[in-house]
């Protein structure tokens, strides 16, 4: 009789796991068959194939100096050259492996401590919330930009300390939703029929809260895949990233402030981080009304 309840009540847990987890896999699609959906992927996909495909379309070393300096954009260089007789499409495209790289990276980074902490909290509450939140609320506290400026500059000027910078303030956004989300779904009857069947806190967490919150999670990752990489670029326009002569798009608009009579120099890196930004954001958007079932066809 008890091993005949055991198996009906994960019966009735099951579906209401894979019915979302299957709504969370057809919504990613449905948000990418939406016209900004298309517009936005097809950018996206572009700059990131770029960066596997640049170092063999580049025409040349992006960190050779070996053209004519402010040469203007035409049949020697396809978007000039800079102060130092270097190419400004291959130190673009050379960019993006590191601007988008880095985004990517700090994204993952952002979403995994920043769920997790938020798990944590929201699962087990007590004390463990009330600190967690604490240190998310004082975080929150400062402005964004402007503390992970003194960070970076604190630690010195470079892309690893610009990344760690980055993602000191870029995780508490992620707790404090993942927090909310396992509030509402810990006393849901799916998760307590696990709890009852024995179910330990991981592995409750792992099956019952982590399918749940992983569709909005992966919404607030992809609108921040842009804010990192404008973030990054700031911290390099600023001098606290990239140091010189790595190619990287923040940098390479700092460089050109020196020379506005050279307008190619500022307006193609900073069309590069338009385009990045913008397509995330949109892909964001479209993938978050995929995943509202008001947006759902009649």
């Amino acid at each position: 009789m008890a091993q005949r309840t055991r198996e009906t009540s994960v019966a009735q847990a099951a579906p209401a796991r894979k019915s979302l987890t299957r709504r969370i896999w057809r919504a990613i699609p449905k948000g990418i068959r939406m016209p900004l959906g298309i517009i936005a992927a097809v950018i996206a996909f572009t700059w990131i194939v770029l960066c596997f495909i640049g170092p063999y379309i580049t025409p040349y070393d992006p960190l050779a100096q070996n053209l004519p300096r402010f040469t203007e954009p035409g049949e020697l260089a396809w978007l000039g050259t800079d102060e130092l007789g270097r190419d400004v499409f291959s130190r673009i495209i050379a960019g993006a492996q590191v601007t988008i790289a880095l985004a990517l990276l700090l994204v993952v980074l952002s979403m995994c401590v920043g769920s997790l902490l938020g798990v944590i909290a929201g699962f087990f509450g007590g004390w463990v919330d009330e600190t967690i939140m604490r240190i998310t609320d004082l975080v929150l506290a400062f402005p964004t930009v402007i503390l992970a400026m003194v960070t970076a500059a604190a630690m010195g000027a470079s892309l690893f300390n610009a990344v760690v910078a980055a993602l000191i303030v870029s995780w508490p956004p992620y707790a404090r939703v993942v927090r909310s989300m396992v509030l509402s779904l810990r006393g849901g009857d799916f998760v307590a029929s696990g709890r009852l069947l024995g179910f330990s806190p991981m592995r409750s967490i792992r099956q019952d809260i982590l399918p749940n919150v992983a569709g909005p999670t992966l919404v607030m990752a992809s609108l921040d895949i842009g804010t990192a990489a404008l973030l990054l670029s700031g911290l390099s326009f600023l001098g606290l990233g990239a140091k010189p002569p790595t190619p990287e798009w923040g940098s390479m608009v700092s460089s050109a402030v020196q020379h506005f009579d050279k307008w190619w120099l500022g307006v193609f890196p900073g069309l590069a981080i338009l385009t990045v930004v913008i397509s995330f954001h949109f892909l964001g958007d479209a993938l978050r009304d995929g995943l509202d079932p008001g947006a759902e066809r009649v």
